[in-house]
C-alpha cells in the first residue's frame, strides 16, 4: 500500500521534530499540541518512539535518527 503524505504533514512533523530536539530529545506526550496524525506519521517513519515511564508517556527522538 502506498502512503500518500501531503506537504502539510511533512512540514508540521519537521516542526515537531525540531521542538523535540530543542527540548532535550523528549517531551511528555500530553504536553504536545500537535495532532495525532502528525505524531503517528513520525512513529510510522520511525523518526520518533513512545516510551512508558510509569507516570505517563514520553515521545522521544528515535536513537537511529
Amino acid at each position: 500500500m502506498v502512503m500518500v503524505v501531503d506537504n502539510y504533514i511533512e512540514r508540521t512533523s519537521t516542526k515537531l521534530l525540531h521542538t523535540l530536539s530543542r527540548s532535550g530529545g523528549s517531551i511528555l506526550l500530553h504536553r504536545i499540541q500537535f495532532s495525532e496524525t502528525i505524531i503517528q506519521y513520525l512513529l510510522d517513519m520511525k523518526y520518533a518512539q513512545i516510551q512508558n515511564i510509569g507516570q505517563g508517556f514520553l515521545l522521544e527522538i528515535a536513537k537511529d535518527f
